[in-house]
């Protein structure tokens, strides 16, 4: 099996619980009732999850803003107006015993 479907399975289960709940239902719905020649179980299975998925992408459809630039504020400036700091120096005295 693929290794990208199951990764990206379970991020769109984290990431929308409740919407995976009722694709899944929905298919399993329709599975049983294609199954078992129950035409009013496949249909509404069927129903269940395009209505979700319908759902789904009109909820994505509403919540796309336009990209905005955002403001870049620095609180630092880039360059310091005091020079550099002078380097230490370790003195090569040896330590007391």
């Amino acid at each position: 099996m693929n290794a990208v479907l199951p990764r990206f399975l379970k991020s769109t289960y984290r990431r929308e619980p409740l919407v995976s709940a009722l694709i899944t239902m929905g298919i399993v719905e329709a599975l049983i009732g294609g199954f078992d020649n129950s035409w009013s179980l496949f249909a509404f299975g069927l129903g269940t999850a395009g209505i979700t998925l319908a759902w789904r992408w009109w909820r994505i459809q509403q919540s796309r803003p336009l990209p905005e630039e955002p403001v870049v504020q620095h609180y630092l400036p880039s360059r310091s107006s005091t020079s550099a700091l002078p380097l230490l120096t370790v003195s090569k005295k040896k330590p007391p015993l």
